[in-house]
């Protein structure tokens, strides 16, 4: 059973955002990475980059499998997690504590289309 984590906000392509005030913290969760796998490099966007909600932002490769990474949200990215471009499996080991982009969000009311906790673990036994 994948870890899901309550207070973070999950779309239908498996990535959450966890929301500190302004900002977003942008990953794939736990059943995504469990999904594909044993991951080997994450593309990641450029600071400064704009983001889209439902737009597609990197892609993360695994032994398996390249996925997309969509945005949940948008606005502007402010970090991107230089940890992860040296060891994409941080992703497998914790896929919540190693977020993927920091977001400064553009419309923060786009978190009402995403779904919470117990949403995203209903969406993902279907």
């Amino acid at each position: 059973m994948a870890k899901i984590i309550e207070g973070l906000y999950y779309s239908e392509s498996h990535e959450y955002v966890k929301i500190e005030g302004e900002y977003g913290y942008v990953g794939i969760t736990d059943y995504a990475q469990h999904a594909l796998g044993n991951v080997v490099y994450v593309d990641m966007p450029e600071v400064d980059d704009e983001v889209e909600a439902g737009e597609e932002f990197g892609a993360v490769e695994s032994v398996k499998a390249a996925s997309d990474l969509m945005s949940p949200v948008s606005g502007t990215v402010e970090e991107i997690n230089e940890a992860l471009e040296d060891e994409p499996e941080l992703i497998n080991k914790d896929a919540y504590e190693n977020w993927i982009i920091k977001v400064k969000l553009s419309d923060k009311t786009e978190i009402d289309n995403l779904m919470d906790a117990k949403a995203y673990e209903e969406f993902c036994e279907k």
